[in-house]
């Protein structure tokens, strides 16, 4: 039996199993991630690629090993500390380069891929043992049994992501988080759908391809069709809510699971924002012929000569070859696997399915509220850790209380023994 099995091989799932070998007893015997992907952070690069992402948001100490200067002391051993990127009043930030390549040393010099298991996990129960009843049994689609003290949902969004009813059964019209996008894919022109730094990335990367000898520009030229004006935020939320003290003083003075808690991280988060830095390039690039930024809510969708025609709600309509939806991730709240999980080990739910933490361990609680060994980081953990629980500060946040909950049950389990 081991320990502790996460459910997610990204930053949060990656980062978190080192936290526990470091400061728990856990053996890596104890230990597991199970993912589907080939590889650990697979998913993160993938969208990397898709939006051809050059930098991070997060600043420098944020990264997967758990020192925080160590990506920076990385940096400078090999002389790539221009690759640490500075933006006005905030710490500095690396390219996406350079936090992949410190990723991949992390994961080497720990031999992290070897507590990877590529498998998806399909379902989890309880143990029907007598004497282990508080333990889980995890079902993968390889049709492998895991049977675990512990278990971490670090499974990020799920790979479930907003795609608007009018896009429904039109073939051209694709997001870009689908593992079949491609920005290299030949288009004469193409509009992306969306606001905020994901639909801006996709965007700039369409613009650059654009021939320069393009005889019609107009044809060749890339809009950015966003419901709202633009708006800009060098990061995800105020830099006070990394700290546990503004977290507790703002958020948990609220009953875990409830609205009261979904609204402040509603108003806390800067959701469909763009970095300064790559706003003025955007107005930079859209001053010339290939890119144009349009407002406006589409309305519907469809097939016109090759093309789709999008109507808006404020009359007017676009078309082109190409349509890129980058229009975000849905709630993981509802994720059927999430729900699934709550239904069969009687988990409590609040506030549009936000799970009811123990705000100390992040453990999930249990409607009967016998001890839970199901615990949750990243944007599961929102309730808890606050509005940056999905992204890199969120992992380290989150393994401070993860850590100790997944002790205290191994040192009971050992006492007992």
């Amino acid at each position: 039996m081991r320990e502790c099995v996460i459910v997610g091989g990204g930053i949060h799932g990656t980062y978190l199993v080192q936290r526990l070998l470091e400061e728990t007893p856990l053996e890596r015997s104890d230990v597991l991630v199970v993912d589907p992907n080939d590889r650990l952070l697979a998913s993160f690069r993938q969208k990397a690629r898709a939006c051809e992402m050059n930098a991070l948001r997060s600043t420098f100490v944020h990264h997967i090993g758990t020192e925080p200067f160590g990506l920076e002391d990385f940096a400078e051993a090999r002389g790539r500390e221009d690759e640490l990127l500075s933006r006005p009043k905030y710490p500095r930030r690396p390219s996406l380069s350079l936090f992949l390549d410190y990723t991949d040393y992390v994961i080497e010099r720990n031999d992290l891929a070897s507590l990877h298991r590529q498998a998806a996990v399909t379902s989890i129960r309880r143990c029907d043992s007598s004497s282990e009843t508080q333990s889980l049994v995890l079902e993968t689609d390889a049709g492998e049994t895991i049977t675990t003290r512990t278990c971490v949902l670090a499974m990020g969004h799920g790979g479930r992501y907003q795609r608007p009813s009018w896009a429904d059964g039109i073939g051209e019209i694709e997001h870009v988080w689908d593992d079949s996008f491609d920005p290299e894919t030949p288009a004469g022109d193409a509009i992306v759908v969306g606001g905020g730094i994901t639909a801006a990335q996709v965007a700039l990367c369409l613009a650059d391809r654009v021939p320069d000898d393009a005889d019609d520009a107009d044809a060749a030229a890339v809009t950015l069709l966003s419901r709202h004006d633009l708006e800009t935020a060098a990061i995800e939320a105020d830099p006070r809510w990394i700290n546990w003290n503004h977290v507790e003083r703002h958020l948990h003075r609220h009953p875990p699971g409830s609205q009261a808690r979904a609204d402040v991280l509603r108003e806390a988060r800067n959701d469909a924002t763009i970095p300064p830095t790559l706003f003025d390039r955007l107005e930079s690039v859209a001053e010339s012929e290939t890119l144009s930024i349009r407002h406006g809510d589409v309305r519907s969708a469809r097939q016109v000569d090759g093309r789709v025609r999008l109507v808006l709600e404020n009359g007017g309509c676009c078309s082109a070859e190409r349509v890129v939806l980058a229009t975000g991730f849905a709630p993981v709240f509802s994720h059927p696997f999430v729900e699934q999980v709550a239904v069969e080990l009687d988990l409590e739910c609040g506030y549009r399915g936000m799970p009811l933490l123990s705000d100390e361990t992040l453990a999930w609680q249990r409607a009967d509220d016998e001890p839970s060994h199901v615990f949750v980081s990243g944007a599961l953990a929102a309730g808890t850790v606050g509005p940056l629980a999905g992204n890199i500060a969120g992992a380290r946040r989150a393994a401070d209380r993860l850590s100790v909950g997944i002790e205290s049950i191994a040192d009971a389990t050992r006492l007992a023994a």
